[in-house]
Order: C-alpha cells, then sequence, then structure tokens
C-alpha cells in the first residue's frame, strides 16, 4: 500500500520522471506505461528474491539488469503481438524500463532483502502507485489539451490547449498535480 499514496514513485518520490513526462500524452498510454512498468517490477522483484541466496555482491546490480532486461523483452514480445497500438505509441520507452530506477530501485531496497511474496506485494504496490499516477497524469494532459478522457469527449476540442498534449504540458501538469497532493497531504 506504501507506494500507492504514501510512498508513491511520481507524486512522492519523484522517480521515473523519463516515463512519466515522456508518455503520458493521453490517459490510455499513462495506463499502458504503467501497467507494462508493473509486469515488470512484480516479476522482476519475485526473480532477484528468489535467486538472491546465489548471486555475489560483486555482480549484484548487473545481475538484477538481466533478470529485468529479460522480463522487458518478454513484455515486449508480447505487446508487439496483442497490442501493437500501444507498442508503437510507447516505442523507446518500453525498453528503457530496463533502466527505469523505480524498477532497479525497488530489486535493490526490497527484492535482495525480503521474501518472493513480500517482494511481490512490494512490487504491485508500487506498480500500482505508478500506473494510477500516470493515468491520473495522461488524464489530466488529455483533458486539457483535446477535451478527452481516454478518448470519450468531455468537453468540446476547441476549448483545448494544445500546450498540454506536448511537453512543456507534462511539466507544467505534473508540478500542478504534484502541488495538489502535497496540499492534500497537509490536510
Amino acid at each position: 500500500m506504501n507506494g500507492i499514496i504514501k510512498e508513491n514513485p511520481i507524486f512522492v518520490l519523484l522517480l521515473g520522471m523519463c516515463p512519466t513526462l515522456g508518455t503520458t500524452s493521453s490517459a490510455i498510454n499513462g495506463m499502458g506505461m504503467g501497467l507494462a512498468t508493473l509486469f515488470v517490477l512484480v516479476c522482476s522483484n519475485v526473480v532477484i528474491s528468489a535467486l538472491k541466496k546465489w548471486i555475489p555482491d560483486m555482480v549484484r546490480i548487473p545481475s538484477f539488469i538481466v533478470v529485468i532486461a529479460s522480463f522487458v523483452t518478454l513484455l515486449q514480445m508480447l505487446m508487439q503481438a496483442y497490442v501493437p497500438a500501444l507498442y508503437a505509441t510507447l516505442g523507446l520507452f518500453i525498453p528503457l524500463i530496463v533502466v527505469n530506477c523505480i524498477v532497479l530501485g525497488r530489486a535493490e531496497a526490497f527484492a535482495a532483502k525480503n521474501t518472493p511474496i513480500a517482494s511481490a506485494f512490494d512490487g504491485l504496490g508500487m506498480g500500482v502507485g505508478f500506473t494510477l499516477a500516470l493515468t491520473l497524469l495522461g488524464a489530466v494532459r488529455e483533458l486539457l489539451g483535446t477535451g478527452k478522457i481516454f478518448s470519450l469527449t468531455i468537453m468540446p476540442e476547441e476549448y483545448g490547449m494544445l500546450l498540454f498534449v506536448l511537453a512543456p504540458g507534462a511539466f507544467i501538469a505534473l508540478g500542478y498535480l504534484i502541488a495538489l497532493i502535497n496540499r492534500l497531504k497537509k490536510n
């Protein structure tokens, strides 16, 4: 549960900013990237936790990266086969999950020190928090930029501000969401 609110990777820890800012031009893209990261996070945490006794300290980080890269490759193949439109939209950000600091950080900080079951739940909590944050940011940007959320028209498109669909809009929307969440946490 910590990853969802208290230690949310995006709004609290400010980790994983590259995919956060790069893929959230719409709610569906944010959700897709979040779910992809959730899959890799849970699977790699479980495997790393199960193998931690056999991984020497000198090659710990490279070993973690190999495990994470294996799941990212599997994810890429599955996405390319079953959701090619989302795969094409997310493009380069899918392989970059390998070096996402959330995934590697949780492997190092949690999975390498806990049981596979606890590591699975840690990955699930962080992954759900990441997915919710990306989906929320994508929904806000999509609404303000095009007047839609998940391609459902909420307001007429002529009221949309193109800025929010572009890169600067990601920074603006993220900043305001972080400020709003910090304000809500103080109350």
